[in-house]
């Protein structure tokens, strides 16, 4: 918060020595056992040919959404390297200062939840014009996922280059589709990225919310851990995704609002839920909110740890 009142958003993910900071954070405040990149999820969108900006308490706004074949058409696939070489080069700086000490995991958006912001222009209720494109022009939607899956594979494999110790990508509006939409309009564009991010070596986190009825699914498309949010008990996530992944998650983030109390209880209750799992992380279902005391997340890892 105090880099922010003098930085934006944007400018905290493409200087490297500030992202370097944010990320390490909350290694040295709270002692989680990964650190996670800051960045952000539409960076590669700017490149791509759709810029960005945040708007004051309204979130990311696209200034020129993109609707059509022809502007889905001209549409780029940035070079990782010199289009978004400053994240490459916070990976590099963060694995340096954090020594061996602890993982640093890399990470990027989903073609759904890009594709969302790019048709939208920003955050939306109903995903109405998402589906609209999908559903009445698919030839012109599946355009558009092909080139932000490559888009998104590639980043993710040069993350890795630059040092990342494992690879997570986030689906955070995926939720909003049916099993059988997900597996017509973005399994396969998803499975090349999660394939493409395997073939690095690393471990790789396949991230949703909203997703108890595409877990199956998503387990398809590809990745060695699954995540899952709060909605579904984590034993019951398990007997849908069998023993071949490790499972992430799955505290309710407004938990952390709660009595203490209230609090471990809920921990206690996901991590009796993992117990028997071929591979537990521990995290929230979905992201943090400001509102969320800090020292109530300290107490959180202690708890867990």
């Amino acid at each position: 918060r105090a880099l922010r009142q003098h930085h934006t958003l944007l400018e905290l993910c493409k200087n490297p020595e500030l992202a370097t900071e944010v990320t390490l954070q909350p290694v040295r405040r709270i002692a989680v056992d990964a650190a996670i990149l800051f960045a952000d999820i539409l960076l590669p969108l700017e490149p791509m040919g759709a810029p960005f900006s945040f708007a004051k308490g309204e979130g990311p706004v696209v200034h020129e959404p993109v609707r059509t074949l022809a502007q889905i058409e001209a549409l780029r696939v940035p070079d990782p390297a010199e289009d978004l070489g400053y994240v490459l080069d916070a990976i590099r700086m963060i694995r340096r200062e954090l020594d061996g000490k602890t993982p640093l995991i890399g990470f990027a958006g989903a073609p759904f939840t890009l594709a969302s912001y790019l048709i939208e222009g920003g955050r939306s209720q109903h995903y109405a014009l998402t589906k609209k494109l999908m559903y009445c022009e698919p030839a012109a939607w599946h355009a558009l996922m092909d080139k932000l899956s490559r888009t998104v594979a590639t980043y993710l494999v040069a993350q890795a280059a630059a040092g990342a110790q494992a690879l997570q990508l986030f689906d955070s509006w995926v939720g909003q589709l049916s099993p059988d939409d997900y597996r017509e309009y973005v399994m396969p564009h998803v499975a090349y990225i999660l394939r493409e991010a395997e073939s690095t070596g690393l471990p790789v986190i396949h991230f949703g919310t909203g997703t108890s009825t595409l877990l199956d699914l998503q387990r398809d498309a590809g990745g060695t851990v699954i995540g899952v949010d709060w909605r579904l008990p984590l034993d019951r996530a398990r007997a849908i995704l069998g023993d071949g992944v490790a499972v992430q998650g799955n505290l309710d983030p407004l938990l952390l609002l709660a009595p203490r109390e209230k609090l471990f209880a809920g921990a206690q209750k996901v991590l009796d839920n993992a117990r028997g799992a071929s591979g537990h992380i521990f995290n929230l279902g979905h992201g943090i909110i400001p509102e969320t005391p800090l020292e109530n997340v300290q107490a959180l890892a202690d708890f867990v740890h």
